[in-house]
C-alpha cells in the first residue's frame, strides 16, 4: 500500500495547523511518512480488495522563496516498488515544475502562482529499470496551491450613485463593487469596508452597500457628495491589504420649494392697438427647484372683469407671460390695475422655504397708449340680396362705419366695388389708415327660363309593342332655382300615343294602338308641353320623335328607322344667305370693273391721241403710245427716210415706219402688218410691254422749249421721225405733213 504525507507542511496558524496535527496522528502506529489501513478479516469478504496505490491531494504553498527550490512536499509509495524499479510523472508541470526522485520523494521546482493556476493534476507510474516495463497500473493524483495574502482589493469602476433629497433613513443609495484575486474562501480573499468621511449622512456594511443615515438630505443645500471608502482584506485583523476609492452620490432635486415672485410690483404699457395674443411682458418667479419639477399656478383677481381682457400662461422657464386676452380701447379705459398671485399645489411635503414670508402676490398697472385707429365697421359682415335681371332699384344695402379715436372730422368712403362674386370688399381710407369689411351679395334667382325636355332620345317604339305599352320615360330641365314641379301634357293630341304625369317631374309616353312598322316612313312626333311651377309661370313646347324599331324580346333594340332631317337652324340659314350675299358682291364689281375698261377703250376720240405727251425720262418706260391701232394714227406721219446726223446706233432695231399719207389705208395697213411681221424686235400691240429699255439718246436738250406746230416757228421738227416709234405721237404733234405725191407703198 502507498501513502502520501506531506514533507513539509506549511500551513496557515489557524488553519492548516490542526490539518496538520490530524494527518500526523493517523500515521503514528506506523511510519512517519506512511498510513497503512489493513481492513479486518470479516470486512474482506465484503469489501473488494484495495489497489495497490493509495492517493491523497498534495499540497504546496504558491510563491515560495527561491532559496528554497526544489522542495520536498510529498512521497510515492506502491507495495510493487524495489530496487529494480523507479517511478515516472506524467501530466501538468512533470517533469518541469514537479520532479520525482527514484525513492518517490516529490519536489517542486519553481515558484507558482495560485491566481494563474491553483490545481494541476498528474499521475504517476512504476517501471522495470530493466526492461521499461510498468510494474503496476498508472494512478493520477492532484497538488493543490494554498493561498497567501499577495493581492490587495481592486475597486471596479462604478456608475455615480444617486438619491432623491429628503429620502429616508436607511435608504440604499449605490453598491461598491470591490474585487481580490486571493481565495475568496480564505481570509485573504474577504473583504471588510469602511468610509472615511460622510459618517455623518451615509453608512457602507460588509457587502459595500452605502446607506443613508439620515432623512434631511437637501439639494438646494448640496447637490453632491463626495465619499472615500476603503477595501480591506482579512477581515477582523490588524494586518492585511488596503485599497481606498472616491464614489460620487448626486442628490436628485423634488419639489420641495414654492414659487415667488421676485417683485411685488410690475408696470407695463402697451399700444391700444395690438391684437390678441400679444405678449404684454413676463412676470419673473422665484423656484430653488430643478426647472422640471417647477409646477407654478398663477392666478388673475380683479373686480372690474379685467381677467376678460388678460390672460397669463407659463412659459418655458415656468415664467409667468401676461398676454392680451381682448382688443383694447384708449378711449374706453386707459388704464388696467390687476393682482396676480402664484400658488403650487404639488409641492410633495412642507416646502423648505415656508418658513419665509413668500412674495405670492404681485400687483400690476398696465398703461394703455392710444393709436390712430382704422374706422370701425359695424359689422365684421354684410349680407346683401339682389334678383337677377335689371335693377330697378340702384341701391343694394348700406354698410356703417365709425372712427373710434375721438376726432371732429367726417369718414369718406372712397371706394365701392362693384361686385359680381359672391363676396366684395368696401375700404374706407381715413389718413391713411384702412379697414376692411366682408360683403356677401348673394343673386337671387327668377323664374325666367323655361323648362326643357331631357331624355327624349330613348323614347322608342317596337314593332311587337303592344297598346298601352310604357315606350319611354321623359324629363325636364330648368336652370331657374326652386322652380317647383314640372307639369306634362300634349299640347297637340296623337292618335298613337298618349302622355301620363307622373307627378314626380317625370312622364311616362304610352302607346294606344300598335302595328308599327319599320318600312312605314311616315314620321311620329309628340308635341308635349312642359310647365314649370315658379312665379310667373314658364311653358314651353318641345318636339320629341318617336323612332320605330325592330326589337328583341325585353325590348332590346336591334334596329331603329332613321329619318332625314328636312329643317334647318336659323343660325345655317342666316350663314348660308349671308356667304350667297358676299358672292353676289363680289361677281358684280367684277363685271362693273370690266364694263368700265371696255368702254375707256371704245369711246376714246382720236383727237385725244395727238395730246399724249409720253416722257421717257420717267422710271418704268412711261405711258403705252396709245390703247391700239387707230385710222387717225396710221395717216399722221410721214418718213423721208433721212436720218439726222450724229444719230447712233440703236440697241433694239428701228422699225422703218411709212410716211403719213393720205392714200389707200388698205394698203397701209397691209404694209406696217408686213413689217412688224418681218421685224423680230419687234412685239405685237396686244401683248405685255417691256419698258427696261428707254432708247438711245434724245438729240433735244429740253423738250420745254417745243412749242405746236401752229405756233409758226421756223425750226424744222421732222428729224423726230428719225428717232424710232417711240417719239411717233411728238413727230405728229410737231411734223409736217407730206403731200399725197410723195408718198411710196
Amino acid at each position: 500500500m502507498l501513502n502520501l504525507c506531506g514533507g513539509r507542511q506549511m500551513m496557515e496558524p489557524f488553519f492548516w495547523s490542526a490539518v496538520l496535527l490530524v494527518f500526523c496522528s493517523l500515521g503514528a502506529a506506523a511510519d512517519v511518512h506512511q498510513v497503512q489501513k489493513t481492513p479486518s478479516i470479516s470486512s474482506k469478504l465484503l469489501q473488494r480488495q484495495k489497489r495497490d496505490w493509495k492517493w491523497d491531494k498534495l499540497y504546496v504553498y504558491e510563491e515560495l522563496p527561491e532559496k528554497n527550490l526544489p522542495e520536498k512536499i510529498g512521497k510515492l509509495e506502491n507495495t510493487f516498488f524495489s530496487s529494480s524499479t523507479r517511478f515516472i510523472l506524467k501530466g501538468q508541470g512533470a517533469s518541469d515544475l514537479f520532479i520525482v526522485h527514484e525513492n518517490g520523494d516529490i519536489f517542486v521546482n519553481a515558484k507558482l502562482d495560485r491566481e494563474k493556476q491553483s490545481v494541476y493534476n498528474l499521475s504517476a507510474s512504476l517501471i522495470n529499470v530493466k526492461t521499461g516495463q510498468p510494474v503496476d497500473k498508472d494512478d493520477s493524483f492532484v497538488i493543490v496551491l494554498l493561498d497567501i495574502n499577495d493581492n490587495s482589493p481592486v475597486f471596479q469602476p462604478d456608475l455615480p450613485g444617486s438619491i432623491s433629497e429628503s429620502s429616508k433613513a436607511g435608504s440604499t443609495v449605490m453598491k461598491v463593487n470591490v474585487t481580490d484575486k486571493d481565495d475568496p474562501t480564505t481570509q485573504n480573499g474577504m473583504i471588510e469596508y469602511k468610509l472615511l468621511n460622510g459618517t455623518d449622512l451615509f453608512s457602507i456594511n460588509q457587502d459595500g452597500v452605502i446607506s443613508t443615515l439620515t432623512s434631511t438630505l437637501d439639494r438646494e443645500k448640496q447637490s453632491r457628495h463626495l465619499i472615500a471608502v476603503q477595501a480591506k482584506d482579512m477581515p477582523g485583523m490588524s494586518a492585511g491589504n488596503t485599497a481606498t476609492s472616491v464614489v460620487t452620490i448626486n442628490i436628485k432635486d423634488i419639489n420641495d420649494n414654492i414659487a415667488t415672485f421676485k417683485s411685488g410690483r410690475h408696470q407695463f404699457t402697451m399700444r391700444e392697438d395690438l391684437k390678441p395674443g400679444s405678449e404684454i411682458g413676463v412676470l419673473v418667479v422665484e423656484d430653488k427647484d430643478e426647472i422640471q419639477n417647477k409646477d407654478p399656478t398663477f392666478t388673475i383677481h380683479t373686480y372690474n372683469k379685467s381677467d376678460e381682457v388678460f390672460e397669463i400662461k407659463r412659459n418655458n422657464a415656468k415664467d409667468g407671460i401676461l398676454s392680451l386676452k381682448a382688443p383694447l380701447d384708449f378711449e374706453t379705459k386707459s388704464r388696467y390695475v390687476i393682482s396676480i398671485t402664484v400658488d403650487e399645489h404639488t409641492v410633495s411635503r412642507s416646502p423648505d422655504n415656508q418658513g419665509l414670508i413668500p412674495l405670492k402676490k404681485t400687483q400690476v398697472f398696465i398703461d394703455v397708449a392710444d393709436v390712430d385707429e382704422p374706422p370701425v365697421f359695424s359689422k365684421s359682415e354684410y349680407k346683401f340680396s339682389i334678383y337677377e335681371g335689371p335693377f330697378k332699384n340702384p341701391i343694394i344695402g348700406a354698410v356703417s362705419a365709425r372712427d373710434p379715436d375721438k376726432i371732429n372730422y367726417k369718414i369718406r368712403v372712397f371706394d365701392i366695388e362693384k361686385a359680381t362674386g359672391q363676396r366684395t370688399k368696401i375700404l374706407i381710407l381715413i389718413q391713411g389708415l384702412v379697414s376692411s369689411a366682408m360683403v356677401q351679395l348673394r343673386v337671387l334667382d327668377i323664374n325666367d327660363n323655361a323648362p326643357e325636355l331631357t331624355n327624349g332620345s330613348y323614347v322608342y317604339v317596337c314593332e311587337s309593342d303592344k297598346p298601352g305599352t310604357t315606350i319611354g320615360t321623359i324629363g325636364a330641365y330648368d336652370q331657374d332655382e326652386n322652380s317647383g314641379r314640372f307639369r306634362f301634357t300634349l299640347a297637340k293630341k296623337s292618335s298613337n300615343f298618349s302622355l301620363h304625369d307622373n307627378q314626380d317631374n317625370t312622364a311616362n309616353i304610352v302607346l294606344k294602338q300598335g302595328g308599327f312598322s319599320t318600312e312605314n316612313s311616315a314620321e311620329h312626333i309628340l308635341e308635349i308641353e312642359i310647365a314649370d311651377g315658379g312665379t310667373p309661370e314658364q311653358k314651353s313646347i318641345n318636339l320629341l320623335q318617336i323612332k320605330v324599331c325592330t326589337c328583341q324580346s325585353g325590348r332590346r333594340m336591334e334596329y331603329c328607322m332613321s329619318y332625314a332631317r328636312t329643317g334647318m337652324s336659323v343660325s345655317a340659314l342666316l350663314a348660308i344667305l349671308l356667304c350667297i350675299v358676299t358672292i353676289l358682291v363680289i361677281v358684280i364689281l367684277i363685271v362693273l370693273r370690266k364694263r368700265y375698261q371696255k368702254d375707256v377703250l371704245v369711246t376714246k376720240a382720236s383727237g385725244e391721241i395727238h395730246e399724249q405727251l409720253v416722257r421717257y425720262d420717267e422710271e418704268g418706260g412711261g405711258e403705252m403710245d396709245t390703247n391700239g391701232y387707230d385710222v387717225s394714227i396710221l395717216s399722221s406721219a410721214c418718213h423721208d427716210g433721212t436720218f439726222q446726223p450724229g444719230v447712233g446706233p440703236a440697241l433694239y432695231a428701228i422699225v422703218k415706219k411709212p410716211s403719213a399719207c393720205k392714200g389707200d389705208m388698205a394698203m397701209m395697213i397691209e404694209v406696217k402688218k408686213d413689217e412688224a411681221d418681218h421685224d423680230r424686235d419687234g412685239i405685237p400691240y396686244d401683248t405685255l410691254h417691256i419698258y427696261g429699255y428707254e432708247g438711245s439718246e434724245s438729240l433735244a436738250g429740253s423738250l420745254s422749249s417745243l412749242d405746236s406746230s401752229s405756233s409758226g416757228s421756223d425750226v424744222d421738227y421732222n428729224f423726230i421721225h428719225e428717232w424710232g416709234p417711240r417719239f411717233r405721237t411728238l413727230a405728229q404733234l410737231y411734223g409736217d405733213d407730206a403731200s399725197d405725191s410723195d408718198c411710196s407703198y
